[in-house]
C-alpha cells in the first residue's frame, strides 16, 4: 500500500502535464488541475513540436530536439567505447602509475560543470568548434569519460584473472582478448553507461546555453526559451506538451532498458 502511494505522488506530475497538455486553454482556465479533459485535443502538440517561438523563432522544439539527437547518439557511444577500452586497461592491463591515473579520473567525476566552462570555451575556439554541435558533442564526450571509465574499471574487476591469462597464454592479445573475453561480458554494464550517459547529455543545460550556439541549441535550451518566452497569453497546454516532448527519449530509454541499469549496477559489486 505504502508502495501504491508513493507510486501515485510521484505519477502525480506526470499526470498533470499529459492532461493539461490536451486540453484547450479555455478549458484549462475554467477547470480543476486534476481533471480529465472533456475531449482531447492535440493541437498543443503540434504547436510545440514545430509552431512555438522560442525566442524570436518560431519553429517549435523541432530542429532543436534533432540537435539533441545528433549530440547525443554520438556522445554516448564514443564516450561508452572509450570508457569501456580505459576501464579494460586499469582492471586487468595494469601499469606503473595506473592507480593514480584511476584517481585523476575519480578526481574527474566530482569536479563541477562550471569550473571546466572557461578552460573548454578556449579549448573548442582554438579548435574552432564554438557554438557548434560538433563542440557541443566534444564537450560531452570528455567531461563523460571519467564516469564511463569508472564503471567499466569497476565492473571489469569482477571478471576473473585467470580468464584474462589463460587467453594470453593462448597467444590472444589485448584487443583480441578485449574482443573475445571481456566484450561479450559487458552488455549490462554497457546498458548502465549509455542510459548514464545519454540522460546526462540529453537533460543538460549549462553546456548547452554556453557552448551551443544559435544553431545547434540543444532542446532543454530551447524548452527554456520557450516557456519563457511571452506572446501575452500564457499557453499552458503548449508548455506542458514541449515539456513532455523533451522528456519522453530518456523516459523511454528508462522503461525498455531499466531493468539493465539495475543489473549493471549490481554486476560488478561482488568479485568472483
Amino acid at each position: 500500500m505504502l508502495l501504491i502511494l508513493c507510486a501515485l505522488y510521484y505519477l502525480a506530475p506526470l499526470y498533470v502535464m499529459l492532461t493539461t497538455s490536451v486540453k484547450t486553454l479555455d478549458e484549462i482556465r475554467a477547470g480543476n488541475l486534476l481533471d480529465f479533459p472533456a475531449r482531447i485535443n492535440l493541437n498543443a502538440w503540434q504547436k510545440a513540436w514545430n509552431g512555438a517561438c522560442t525566442g524570436v523563432r518560431c519553429e517549435g522544439l523541432a530542429p532543436y530536439f534533432w540537435n539533441s539527437v545528433k549530440m547525443a547518439v554520438p556522445a554516448v557511444l564514443i564516450s561508452t567505447l572509450i570508457g569501456s577500452v580505459n576501464g579494460y586497461v586499469l582492471a586487468h592491463w595494469k601499469f606503473r602509475g595506473s592507480e593514480i591515473v584511476f584517481t585523476a579520473l575519480m578526481v574527474g567525476c566530482f569536479i563541477p560543470f562550471q569550473v571546466v566552462i572557461l578552460p573548454m570555451a578556449r579549448l573548442l575556439g582554438l579548435a574552432g568548434l564554438s557554438n557548434t554541435t560538433a563542440g557541443l558533442m566534444f564537450v560531452h564526450i570528455v567531461y563523460g569519460i571519467a564516469f564511463t571509465t569508472l564503471f567499466f574499471r569497476n565492473y571489469y574487476v569482477s571478471v576473473p584473472d585467470e580468464l584474462v591469462k589463460a587467453a594470453r597464454i593462448d597467444g590472444a592479445g589485448f584487443f583480441r582478448i578485449y574482443r573475445s573475453v571481456i566484450l561479450p561480458l559487458s552488455l549490462p554494464i554497457f546498458m548502465v553507461c549509455f542510459i548514464w550517459q545519454f540522460t546526462q547529455i540529453w537533460n543538460d543545460f549549462l553546456f548547452g546555453v554556453v557552448f551551443g550556439g544559435t544553431d545547434a541549441q540543444p532542446v532543454t535550451v530551447a524548452l527554456n526559451n520557450l516557456v519563457n518566452t511571452s506572446t501575452g497569453v500564457t499557453e499552458y497546454n503548449v508548455n506542458m506538451a514541449a515539456a513532455i516532448i523533451a522528456a519522453l527519449p530518456t523516459l523511454g530509454l528508462y522503461l525498455l532498458a531499466g531493468k539493465y541499469f539495475v543489473r549493471g549496477l549490481t554486476a560488478g559489486a561482488v568479485k568472483g
